[in-house]
């Protein structure tokens, strides 16, 4: 093995502290977020499925957090998801800024603006809350099964981390996003709809992930192990 294992101590008892495609990553996740949370405001059929439109993003979402606490620890995926929940609160206050200063008289889509980006509150208060207990249900079990498993059964242990995550976080997004809007029907087929394609994502795309994922720890000179981890979301 020709990279560094590392428990999950301190980052800085390892010689390496510094990380070339951390930063890359955390900014991807970020802005993949964001993207998938405009897109969620429509909802789209295929066929005989309905989803929401954040779901021709979101997948790389929860790729790239499969990615980062595979390679770099959930102590480190911890700070990138709260780097992205911070982006989101952000991006929604500032949305409600503009939604509520004046428009000049010759721009006169107001009422676009706010059926359009008006419902972003709401879907970014649903993906706020459903993004916060999925990713960390994700990271957290993929750690686990990492040290439990001693590293191995990579690709198993991140079809069940999406499994059970993903589980959750569409339950979540679907009920707080759509309740009063939507029948309860529709809700469930939209949440099941959108938990089961990023299961056969997941699971498409792991002859790209796995490779990505042993290319990184190669580079970086790391293979992160949680064996003493403080699991809780707000330990900083």
């Amino acid at each position: 093995m020709d990279y560094m294992v590392t428990n999950s101590i301190s980052l800085a008892a390892s010689k390496k502290t510094t990380f070339a495609f951390l930063p890359v990553l955390t900014g991807l996740f970020t802005a993949t977020l964001l993207i998938s949370n405009v897109l969620n405001c429509k909802v789209i059929r295929v066929g005989p499925l309905p989803f929401t439109g954040g779901l021709i993003m979101f997948p790389f979402v929860a790729l790239f957090g499969d990615v980062l606490t595979e390679v770099y620890g959930y102590a480190e995926s911890r700070k990138v998801i709260w780097t992205g929940l911070g982006s989101l609160v952000l991006f929604v206050v500032m949305i409600e800024i503009c939604g509520a200063l004046p428009a000049d008289s010759l721009w006169t889509h107001q009422g676009a603006y706010d059926v359009i980006l008006g419902t972003v509150p709401r879907i970014v208060a649903a993906s706020l809350t459903a993004y916060f207990v999925g990713e960390f249900t994700n990271s957290y079990v993929l750690a686990k099964c990492k040290v439990r498993t001693q590293g191995g059964f990579m690709f198993l242990r991140f079809v069940l981390s999406t499994l059970v995550g993903q589980f959750i976080d569409s339950s979540t997004f679907v009920a707080v996003a759509f309740s009063g809007r939507m029948p309860p029907r529709q809700m469930v087929e939209v949440a099941f709809t959108g938990w089961a394609i990023m299961v056969v994502w997941e699971i498409t795309a792991l002859p790209l992930t796995l490779p990505l994922v042993r290319a990184l720890k190669r580079h970086e000179g790391v293979d992160y192990f949680d064996v003493a981890t403080n699991f809780n979301p707000l330990h900083f």
